[in-house]
């Protein structure tokens, strides 16, 4: 079986394996998305998008993260702000920072000053630092 590509806040890291999942694995839309959720007390991803859902099957990170949001500001929330960080042993962020910022941003129809996404490595410790996997971690004001 082909490896399947990796998304991190709907960018493409290109050489680097992807994340198991029903949708495409993005971890840094899951957890925005999940933070979101909580935040209006909608729960989590899995109960608006569950994994037997075949409609949801490789779903891109950004789209259920856009729907997300739409279901936020139907309860009359909007999203302000979003501080991502990202646990992982690879794929370096920095270069992407930016990337990330702006893509984020937009879904979230915030400017890309009010995202911030920064990582930090576990130094082999754990499943985020023997790299087989990757963990977000979601902080939002405002809503």
């Amino acid at each position: 079986m082909e490896p399947r590509p990796l998304f991190l806040g709907g960018v493409r890291f290109e050489g680097e394996n992807g994340l198991a999942g029903h949708s495409d694995g993005d971890v840094v839309c899951h957890a925005v998305a999940d933070a979101l959720l909580g935040a209006v007390g909608l729960g989590d991803i899995g109960e608006h998008f569950p994994e037997d859902d075949p409609r949801i099957e490789g779903i891109p990170g950004l789209e259920l993260l856009s729907r997300t949001v739409a279901k936020v500001r139907v309860r009359g929330y909007a999203p302000a702000t979003a501080d991502v960080t990202v646990l992982a042993e690879r794929p370096a962020i920095a270069p992407r920072r930016e990337e990330l910022q702006r893509h984020l941003a937009a879904t979230l129809g915030v400017t890309p000053e009010r995202v911030t996404v920064k990582a930090t490595r576990p130094e082999g410790l754990g499943l985020t630092g023997d790299g087989a996997g990757c963990l977000a971690l979601v902080v939002l004001a405002e809503l």
